[in-house]
């Protein structure tokens, strides 16, 4: 099988799902076309605007490009590829920076294409829209399989997993660079995630806070260690904490007055991330995180619980070493491997099917 593999046009933790994911198709032989849309956005945003400034010298009411120009221009040369090394089928990863229009002229010129939604339930009216229009999809948010599959047959469940090659509990040469923190959260800004921050009292707390943070409301009192960082230094970050956050998402944008989703209970990539470490962490309240970890992962809903399970459990060294060695077993079958083999699975089955 040979495959396009779009990514998802971020550089952050989507596109460790498109990595992880090219790792388990890889393993199992699959062919990959790679389409690197982050790349080519960075280029088509730097030709575009030279462009514009160049010509609107002589025609000063020329239009500006916007940002789907950028991902028309980004995207476009998927088509092209795809065609041109003729892929048995495209797959792309998010589809939130990737144009519609290349998808509707991928399917007339008899491409299949699918794509892996990353952003359910955040996003999920956009998704919704592009699932109509594509061949297959998966959603990472179970709750909201029902509603995809309504309007597409070939709709699955794919949940988030971890990377071998990066997240593994055994302590690597280089671990010792990074620093060891009593607590350590890699995310982004939300602005729940900044409330529940800024509530706690990190008195005698050594917090690790990476990742997007700036602008974001956070007050001086909470120390924040650095802005993002790649999967290789946040596992190393994980192994040597004494206790990993997870934090779940519930803003479906940015800013203070972002909407909030209604409801959820899939794990989280840094769910899986954490226990193939064998960090020991905490979690707020998510469904899956009880079916998954049952008590090994403690869960808290407000931010007076999740100030005193932390000093709980910074106060016990050997419970944390007990609960922590227990964490890979709990995510042992959902590696990217396993989920890629899924993939495959439903391509073949969506192949055959539209062969006959």
């Amino acid at each position: 099988m040979r495959i396009l593999l779009a990514h998802p046009g971020a550089s952050w933790s989507t596109a460790d799902v498109e990595s992880g994911l090219r790792y388990g198709l890889k393993y199992h032989g699959v062919q990959i076309v790679p389409y690197r849309l982050d790349e080519r956005i960075q280029v088509s945003h730097k030709f575009l605007y030279a462009m514009w400034r160049q010509k609107k010298k002589d025609r000063p009411d020329l239009t500006k490009p916007n940002d789907a120009d950028i991902m028309y221009q980004a995207g476009i040369g998927a088509l092209e590829m795809a065609l041109r090394h003729q892929v048995d089928v495209v797959l792309i990863v998010s589809s939130m920076l990737f144009h519609p229009d290349i998808i509707v002229m991928m399917k007339r010129a008899g491409l299949r294409v699918t794509v892996l939604f990353t952003e359910s339930p955040y996003d999920h009216e956009k998704e919704m829209r592009i699932a109509r229009d594509v061949d297959g999809c998966w959603t990472c948010e179970r709750s909201v399989l029902p509603a995809f599959q309504q309007v597409n047959a070939h709709a699955g469940y794919l949940p988030h997993a971890w990377n071998p090659e990066q997240h593994t509990a055994a302590v690597k040469a280089d671990d010792a660079n990074y620093p060891s923190h009593d607590v350590v959260f890699v995310g982004t800004g939300f602005r729940e995630r900044v409330a529940l921050f800024n509530a706690i009292d990190w008195t005698g707390i050594d917090l690790g806070l990476y990742g997007s943070w700036k602008g974001c409301g956070l007050k001086r009192s909470v120390p924040l260690a650095g802005e993002s960082i790649t999967n290789a230094r946040a596992s190393a970050l994980y192994r040597r904490a004494k206790i990993g956050l997870n934090l779940y998402r519930t803003s479906k944008g940015w800013g203070k007055r972002a909407l909030s989703i209604a409801y959820a209970e899939s794990l989280s990539p840094r769910a899986y991330e954490l226990a193939a470490c064998g960090a020991f962490h905490l979690s707020d309240v998510r469904t899956e995180v009880r079916e998954v970890f049952g008590s090994l992962v403690p869960t808290f809903q407000t931010p007076t619980e999740a100030a005193a399970l932390m000093r709980v459990w910074l106060a016990d060294a050997e419970g944390r070493k007990r609960v922590a060695a227990q964490l890979p077993a709990c995510v042992a079958e959902a590696s990217w491997i396993t989920r890629a083999k899924t993939v495959i699975g439903d391509l073949q089955t969506l192949l055959t099917q539209r062969a006959a």
